[in-house]
């Protein structure tokens, strides 16, 4: 008997149709690529990227900030031997994986922090300095 994954709002006779579209994604691990969930939020006057990574080594893990455009990359590998087929449910995701978040504000690059503990990556990014108003006096010469 084939399991199906079940999902309230998607009946199962097209649930395949839509497994077809997550394939071409990215979002499965078919390929071994994964795009993992993040939360964006601003705290004070920084921005706060956060991304659950279980299993991730820190070594693995290469974060940049480009055009206010943070990229996050990374592998895991798999560290049991049993045979694929030998499986009743397969979810998790092993491979690289790359997730690029554009940032709500300019941010200063230069100035982020990236802390990782118990599978749990925050990447604290301060926000650009605002241009402040500047009044010109006008001078009569």
């Amino acid at each position: 008997m084939r399991l199906v994954k079940w999902s309230p709002m998607m009946p199962p006779m097209f649930q395949d149709f839509n497994d077809m579209f997550e394939d071409f994604s990215g979002n499965t691990s078919l390929a071994g690529n994964f795009s993992p969930a993040v939360d964006v939020y601003e705290k004070d006057n920084q921005v706060v990227v956060e991304t659950p990574l279980p299993g991730i080594d820190a070594q693995n893990l290469k974060i940049s900030i480009e055009n206010d455009v943070l990229s996050i990359e990374g592998s895991s590998e798999k560290k049991s031997e049993i045979d694929e087929k030998n499986y009743y449910r397969k979810e998790v995701r092993y491979g690289s994986f790359h997730r690029a978040v554009a940032l709500p504000c300019s941010v200063d690059g230069d100035k982020a922090d990236a802390d990782y503990k118990d599978g749990m990556l925050r990447v604290t990014i301060p926000k650009a300095a605002v241009a402040q108003k500047k009044t010109i006096k006008v001078s009569t010469k």
